[in-house]
């Protein structure tokens, strides 16, 4: 044996010891390592046929709000806000610091001296995985700890902590779209408030109600004067002419004088300079214009709330789960005979290399 070893030195440093030191330890040492996995859902109830134009093409193709969240699942997934809870809620450092799992699974490893968080989540990112199906948009969670019930809680607790994310995600959003909503409303709602008080200022300090339907009326009261007068100046010319010294005469001409004078002060209060109908006309308008306006943006902006309630309630996200974490009743990690395996046939490779390049060397130096 001694001698086949010394013929065979490289082989054995090579192939043998590799492959003795892997078999000891796979069979021997390394601990047993079990895997809980589940697949959930992000979605959205909206139905993709609603939607139109581009936004229906890129959703028919997975490009959709939904696809951000579900990455955005995954990241917080395998994040170090994750981990700290995950730490908090488990005690993940005496999980995977047991004294009963081997030294090199162990945390933190050969590395023995270095216990920092951040050697943690490398660590931790060894042990939990998630894979997004961007075909089905299933996602699949699998975790990965030194017991069944470990890596069980470990998958239950980050489904948990998703679902919330995908609630506090919701929420935002929703709080986000209607805030707005509301404010414009506010804002639509103080200007209809200001321009109608800015209107009945101006009624109470003008005396006007409506310029245009009073100065209408006005105008209806001195087309009957003047019909009155036009009534008394025939009566007159008859009376001249039939009696000329008629003592109705001057009283008639005092009726027609005070009917000419109330005719020219109801025209004045229509279409004077100054205090008429139409002075004061293009003032109100202009304030009753600003009414009108501010009254149809408010109407603009409470549709807009009601659209903005109807259309965050659609956007919700649900997380679904599609497979419940399962409890694993036999470890299905670490794959022994296939790594054995492995090192065996990376090991006689290497051999194989070494001996050529050896043979080569001596070739050359003969």
């Amino acid at each position: 044996m001694k001698a086949w070893i010394r013929r065979h030195i490289l082989f054995a440093l090579i192939v043998v010891a590799p492959t003795c030191v892997a078999l000891l330890y796979y069979c021997l040492i390394a601990s047993d390592i079990y895997v809980s996995e589940s697949r959930f859902l992000v979605r959205n109830p909206q139905h993709q046929a609603a939607s139109s134009g581009l936004m229906g093409l890129l959703q028919g193709t997975g490009i959709s709000r939904g696809t951000d969240d579900a990455y955005a699942v995954r990241d917080y997934i395998l994040s170090r806000d994750a981990l700290r809870e995950l730490d908090q809620r488990l005690d993940m450092h005496k999980v995977f610091s047991a004294p009963q799992v081997d030294w090199l699974d162990r945390f933190p490893g050969p590395s023995w001296w270095n216990r920092s968080f951040e050697k943690f989540f490398l660590y931790y990112g060894k042990h939990v995985e998630v894979e997004y199906d961007p075909t089905s948009s299933i996602m699949i969670l699998t975790t990965r700890a030194f017991s069944a019930d470990d890596s069980y809680k470990m998958n239950d607790l980050l489904l948990d902590m998703s679902e919330r994310l995908v609630n506090t995600l919701n929420d935002r959003s929703r709080r986000d779209l209607i805030s707005f909503a509301e404010s414009e409303v506010k804002i639509a709602s103080d200007k209809a408030k200001d321009a109608s008080l800015a209107l009945l200022s101006y009624r109470s300090g003008q005396a006007v109600f409506e310029p245009d339907k009073q100065a209408a009326i006005q105008l209806e009261s001195v087309a009957k004067i003047q019909q009155e007068l036009v009534s008394s100046e025939a009566e007159l010319a008859q009376l001249k002419k039939i009696s000329p010294d008629n003592p109705q005469i001057s009283s008639l001409n005092g009726r027609i004088e005070s009917l000419r004078a109330s005719i020219s002060s109801e025209a004045a209060k229509v279409t004077s300079a100054q205090g008429s109908f139409s002075a004061r006309a293009p003032n109100y308008e202009r304030l009753a214009l600003d009414v009108e306006f501010s009254d149809k943006q408010l109407g603009v902006a409470l549709a807009g709330l009601e659209s903005a309630r109807a259309e965050a309630a659609q956007k919700q996200l649900y997380l679904e789960r599609l497979v419940q974490p399962n409890l694993p009743d036999k470890a299905m990690e670490p794959k022994r005979f296939r790594s054995t395996l492995t090192v065996l046939i990376i090991s006689i490779i290497l051999w194989a290399v070494a001996s050529i390049l050896i043979a080569s060397v001596r070739e050359h130096t003969d």
